[in-house]
């Protein structure tokens, strides 16, 4: 009886580290990210205060041009237009240029649209992939979480790699841990521009990171290519260890794919396996149970 009780209070140990590792390196994850996701912000943010600036100024022209508009009118109504009261009103109208504020006007109002767009994906996304975890695995829109994270890791990936997505539409909800689910997509993204980044260093020309979504029977396969380095044969079979690392030192932790396996094969029932060609690039292949699995 003694012996049951330890291993079921070392398998409950066991669980509650990995719950804590995973949700350390969320933390970090969010925390290397905080930089660029703070400049994805400001972007839009700064030509959404320009733009406003601008319309604020437009308008005060518009007002100046409206009083003068407003004098004629008067006169009008009177029949007693004055040619001089005319013709300033026609020089104000073309010192304040109203056939540019008339172009220009509506292109900042929609770049501000934009803009302020912009910010709400990007917010929206960060709430995502912070889902909290609630010990229980739910239906999710794979694509979309997916989205998610491409837009929360932006900053990781934009200068190096164009980024290609080929969703499945017709995708079913699988159930996940979603916020486990996100960091694994997370890792493998950063982990993808990184080796694309060291190809980029020497050709200065930006690589791909393409993913791709499609049914399989009753699995789901996610498939994350990049155009990198490819992975050395000597290093292959340890590529899942935990601590191991390629990377130089301050780059990597050697943890994001060992979790990414624990996650994929021991909490959601699935595969994690690599295809890769050095010189040519790697492309990780997740597959998913649409059913829960016990």
């Amino acid at each position: 009886m003694n012996g049951f009780f330890l291993l079921g209070t070392d398998i409950t140990e066991r669980r509650n580290l990995e719950v804590q590792l995973i949700q350390a390196q969320k933390l970090e994850s969010i925390g290397q990210l905080a930089a660029g996701i703070a400049q994805e912000i400001n972007t839009p943010t700064q030509y959404v205060g320009d733009n406003l600036e601008f319309l604020r100024d437009a308008f005060g022209n518009y007002q100046q041009l409206m009083g003068r508009y407003s004098e004629l009118l008067e006169a009008a109504k009177t029949g007693a237009v004055h040619p001089q009261l005319a013709a300033e009103t026609e020089a104000l109208a073309g010192e304040l240029d109203l056939a540019y504020l008339t172009e220009q006007i509506p292109r900042a109002i929609a770049q501000s649209l934009e803009g302020v767009s912009r910010v709400a994906k990007i917010v929206q996304a960060m709430k995502e992939f912070s889902h909290p975890e609630i010990g229980e695995k739910t239906p999710i829109d794979i694509n979309r979480a997916i989205e998610s994270t491409i837009t929360v890791a932006r900053n990781e990936w934009k200068y190096v790699a164009e980024m290609i997505t080929d969703f499945d539409a017709g995708l079913p909800l699988v159930p996940c841990l979603a916020g486990e689910f996100n960091q694994v997509i997370l890792n493998i993204i950063v982990n993808a521009a990184h080796a694309i980044a060291d190809v980029v260093r020497e050709s200065q020309t930006k690589g791909a990171i393409t993913i791709t979504t499609r049914r399989e029977g009753d699995w789901v396969e996610i498939r994350i290519r990049d155009t990198g380095t490819g992975i050395p044969e000597h290093v292959r079979n340890r590529v899942f260890d935990p601590f191991f690392t390629t990377k130089e030192v301050g780059k990597g932790t050697g943890q994001g794919l060992a979790i990414a396996r624990n996650v994929i094969v021991e909490k959601h029932g699935g595969t994690l396996t690599f295809e890769t060609e050095p010189g040519k690039g790697t492309t990780f292949v997740i597959r998913l149970p649409m059913q829960e699995t016990a």
